[in-house]
């Protein structure tokens, strides 16, 4: 396979990680997981930007949103990296060979219980919300939230609006009752949804980690399980190496999902990393690893070939 090939990587950190410290040069700050020179080495094409809101901040605001959509317009797009909102925009830079950036929101607090900033930030190019982080906020409660509950009446609006705007839904995260509510939402409006970075649950018995069941109405709805690399999601052990994913894989491949894996790495979203997997320019030589195992049809398509069907199908189109 061409190494040049490019690869998409439906989650990383570095947003959050610039805010909290301006010093940071997304060029080639080797502080930065991802960064625009691991980017090039690693052959990553496309790379999802969340926009996530540190404790450090204090209380989310969507004041802080903004600054990490500005950090992504001055650094990121400022760097080199196209600005993705729409299918037009991912056609021109893949012509163009141009690497793109694509952005999400991780967690609707900072969104303050307002669709009006809801569009706003939409206007502003993101196109993926995960509805919460790990605990309860205003929309629906998070996986680690001890009363496991779903969404309130305010995120079904939630949902509704970003199904009218063609903002596309994040699953990581979010509690098993909201992954129920949410895919009868998105069975009734037959719009799919993802989970950016999970693994699965019968693998490595993490909570964050999707259960079969969920993966199955994930596939069946046609959306996309983001593989990461978070070595607690992986394998508990003291010691995880890139080997250790491919039980993953395997395991959603046998339930019917080999057109709906991704990866969503989670760099600069961890400090602890797998040894070999530990920034955006290991990228390559991981899809060389996967070509020992598998054959090349389904690694492109892992690799980048099935989040490229996703966002042509789902991405707004100006014509």
């Amino acid at each position: 396979m061409d190494l040049a090939y490019k690869i998409v990587d439906f989650h990383c950190d570095a947003l959050g990680k610039m805010q909290l410290d301006p010093k940071l040069d997304f060029i080639r700050d080797e502080r930065l997981d991802v960064n625009f020179e691991r980017m090039a080495e690693g052959g990553v094409g496309l790379q999802c930007f969340a926009v996530f809101l540190s404790e450090r901040l204090g209380e989310p605001q969507f004041e802080h949103i903004l600054g990490q959509i500005d950090l992504f317009c001055e650094k990121v797009v400022g760097a080199g990296v196209a600005a993705i909102t729409s299918v037009e925009e991912l056609d021109r830079a893949e012509a163009a060979g141009q690497p793109g950036g694509l952005l999400s929101i991780e967690g609707a607090d900072g969104l303050e219980g307002s669709l009006h900033y809801l569009r706003l930030g939409y206007e502003r190019g993101v196109r993926f919300l995960g509805l919460t982080w790990n605990f309860a906020n205003w929309a629906a409660d998070g996986i680690l939230e001890p009363r496991g509950g779903g969404f309130t009446p305010e995120g079904v609006e939630l949902v509704k609006t970003c199904h009218e705007l063609g903002i596309m839904l994040d699953v990581s995260h979010l509690s098993i009752k909201g992954f129920w509510e949410l895919a009868a939402m998105a069975e009734k409006a037959k719009i799919p949804f993802i989970a950016s970075h999970s693994n699965a649950y019968s693998i490595c018995s993490h909570t964050r980690n999707l259960r079969d069941d969920q993966i199955a109405a994930i596939i069946a709805l046609g959306g996309r399980i983001g593989i990461t690399f978070v070595p607690w999601f992986v394998k508990s052990a003291s010691e995880v190496k890139a080997e250790d994913i491919l039980p993953h894989i395997d395991h959603i491949c046998s339930l019917g999902g080999e057109g709906n894996i991704i990866f969503g790495s989670d760099f600069d979203g961890i400090e602890t990393h797998i040894g070999d997997l530990r920034h955006a320019g290991q990228y390559a030589q991981w899809g060389e690893m996967l070509l020992k195992y598998y054959p090349e049809r389904l690694v492109k398509g892992w690799l980048s070939g099935n989040a490229l069907s996703f966002l042509r199908m789902w991405l707004p189109s100006t014509k």
